[in-house]
């Protein structure tokens, strides 16, 4: 592949294989779950209740503040991140830091949001 075509990818295919690889290790961790608890019902075992509401806090946990701070927080440093990635390949080409400022514009915002909705969240957790 070309270099010139990869160092503007990278970053992109980068993110598609991190959240790619947590998909999969999520995926990997419910079925190994689910073939525990198969057997333990095939074998006429009595489930203890934290394993069911542990099941079940798993599938869906409601909206936090704590979260969407969080997650605002690590949005906007990746947004940091790439900026300052700009910066230094700047150096090679003065367009390569308004490109990544462009990019970074991105994943700031989205950050922005969820700081709001942290604030307006009332679910504490």
């Amino acid at each position: 592949m070309n270099a010139e075509l990869l160092v503007p990818l990278s970053p992109f295919i980068m993110v598609i294989a991190i959240v790619g690889f947590q998909t999969m290790q999520k995926i990997k961790a419910q079925k190994q779950m689910q073939e525990t608890l198969r057997a333990a019902i095939e074998k006429d075992q009595s489930l203890p209740t934290d394993v069911i509401e542990a099941m079940s806090a798993s599938i869906h946990r409601p909206p936090s503040a704590n979260r969407d701070m969080r997650l605002g927080v690590i949005l906007l440093a990746v947004a940091a991140g790439l900026s300052l990635c700009g910066t230094a390949l700047s150096q090679f080409a003065d367009e390569v830091f308004y490109a990544m400022l462009a990019v970074s514009a991105i994943p700031a915002t989205i950050g922005v949001a969820f700081l709001g909705l942290s604030f307006f969240n009332k679910n504490k957790d």
